[in-house]
């Protein structure tokens, strides 16, 4: 398979066509961004750490399921996909209150979500990634209602899958956030799942494992990102 121009730029990531109909390369960049792009760094091996994530927990939820664009990795920063036909929406699930949610509603920090809370995003920059409810959607036709159902079904299903997965490498999800795209009927999970885009807590400590570290410097981001990488995916291998 062979790399062709460049399709699509974000913050952290790179889309490239290539040779092979319908089929997409994913470059992770060592770009880090927090406060809608207002901070940005470059950090060695960040790139490679949050795909290896993603590529691990992508096969994690197709064994049990879930219809991703994953394919396979080229190598440590390089991710093969299908092409979807994404959806402008970001889905994000939390367990546990924080973050905006605390900053917008009167939650206190920490306090259990049960059942768990979906909000669903605009993913647009130009307007802030402003949240929508279920009309809103159905209205600007983003998704259908059918689709909208199916999208917040898989969402809770992927939910109940990784926390159960990280909860037993005593990891908290404390929330995500992930992105759907259309291959013909089927809606599949697309985008990537990883440091940048989960809150994690450490369950003894409440240390944050996750992008909190570099968006408040909590500490030594990469040094976190490298320890969470391992402790996912090495020792979940070991189950």
């Amino acid at each position: 398979m062979k790399q062709k121009k460049l399709l699509y730029a974000g913050k952290a990531k790179s889309v490239y066509h290539t040779d092979v109909d319908r089929k997409l390369i994913v470059e992770f960049r060592d770009d880090i961004t927090a406060f809608d792009g207002g901070k940005k760094d470059v950090l060695m091996n960040k790139g490679s750490y949050n795909a290896e994530v993603s590529a691990f927990l992508f096969e994690y939820l197709m064994k049990n399921g879930v219809k991703t664009h994953f394919v396979s990795m080229i190598d440590p920063r390089h991710m093969v996909v299908r092409e979807l036909e994404m959806i402008p929406l970001e889905v994000i699930v939390r367990n546990v209150a924080a973050g905006s949610i605390v900053r917008n509603y009167p939650f206190k920090e920490g306090t259990k979500l049960d059942p768990p809370v979906i909000v669903i995003d605009f993913k647009d920059d130009a307007r802030h990634d402003p949240m929508l409810n279920d009309d809103l959607i159905v209205a600007l036709k983003l998704a259908s209602p059918a689709e909208l159902k199916k999208i917040k079904k898989v969402a809770l299903k992927i939910n109940q899958l990784l926390f159960a997965l990280l909860a037993a490498q005593g990891i908290t999800l404390v929330d995500f956030k992930i992105e759907f795209g259309r291959q013909g009927k089927s809606i599949c999970l697309g985008d990537e799942i990883s440091m940048d885009s989960m809150r994690l807590w450490d369950k003894k400590s409440g240390e944050s494992l996750d992008k909190d570290v570099y968006r408040f410097e909590k500490g030594d981001v990469m040094a976190t990102y490298n320890r969470v990488a391992q402790r996912i995916t090495k020792s979940a291998k070991k189950r």
